[in-house]
């Protein structure tokens, strides 16, 4: 089961700060494990190649690139190098995104416009430009990684990011819909509150870097008391990435502890 042998796999935002795993690098290293070979792009150099070190030192096929997938010819470069290598791309896993605080008051235009750019656009750029890849094969998966923030308010005044991911869920569902006759399966992860090693850039943001009282706050948000790992996203990446899940289309796995289950 979950065998990705001989599948091409595209991790956006696939960089982790350190020895921590933020979800792209636990996604990309999941995927690596399973068979894939992936390649991995992040705007941050020395993140992307923490990853990429990681991965092949465990033996695995990752390649990185830094690229500012932002860009849309960037993007487009991107996808047309990997294609020429390998004809094909079965997998697409959108991790790219960003948080900035603020209601609609407080938030200025070019936060709110840039956090539609982060969250929205990067993944409708590498979408744009996946699908006539995998309509030349016989389909494949598209991921892309929403938050529940775009399904309930969990206690963080972030219009911007809420509204962002919010998009990202519609515009999955619409394309999954769109390319359903190609095999071209379309779904969301929508992660809860997890602890990765944005968590401590999270609490500088909003709770003046008190990080002890933001993790415990946190913590006590869900249900089952504790937050998340990377780990438990990038599980519910790889089922829907697999054969396994070759039915599923236009739908959301919510990866939350029942936070949104308790949250009215």
């Amino acid at each position: 089961m979950l065998n990705l042998n001989n599948k091409i796999a595209v991790v956006s935002g696939c960089g982790s700060i350190g020895r921590g795993f933020g979800n792209g690098r636990a996604i990309s290293t999941l995927l690596a494990r399973q068979g894939a070979k992936v390649f991995g792009t992040d705007i941050n150099e020395e993140a992307g190649k923490n990853t990429a070190n990681f991965i092949k030192e465990e033996g695995n096929d990752f390649t990185f690139y830094k690229v500012n997938m932002t860009n849309e010819n960037d993007v487009k470069k991107i996808f047309e190098i990997i294609e020429r290598k390998h004809k094909k791309i079965d997998i697409l896993v959108n991790v790219v995104g960003q948080s900035e605080p603020g209601g609609p008051v407080e938030i200025d235009s070019p936060t709110w416009q840039k956090q539609f750019t982060l969250n929205l656009d990067t993944a409708y750029f590498c979408i744009k430009f996946v699908i006539p890849i995998m309509k030349k094969n016989s389909g494949g998966s598209i991921v892309n990684i929403s938050s529940v923030a775009g399904l309930r308010y969990v206690g963080k005044p972030q219009v911007g990011y809420s509204a962002s991911k919010a998009a990202l869920i519609q515009m999955t569902k619409t394309t999954a819909v769109i390319e359903a006759k190609k095999n071209i399966r379309l779904n969301c992860v929508v992660p809860g509150l997890m602890h990765t090693p944005l968590v401590e850039r999270l609490a500088n943001k909003y709770a003046d870097g008190d990080y002890t009282g933001f993790v415990k706050r946190r913590h006590d948000q869900v249900p089952m008391g504790k937050m998340g790992e990377s780990w438990d996203v990038a599980y519910a990446v790889l089922f829907l990435c697999s054969d396994e899940a070759k039915y599923i289309t236009g739908t959301e796995i919510i990866v939350d502890g029942g936070l949104t289950a308790a949250t009215p």
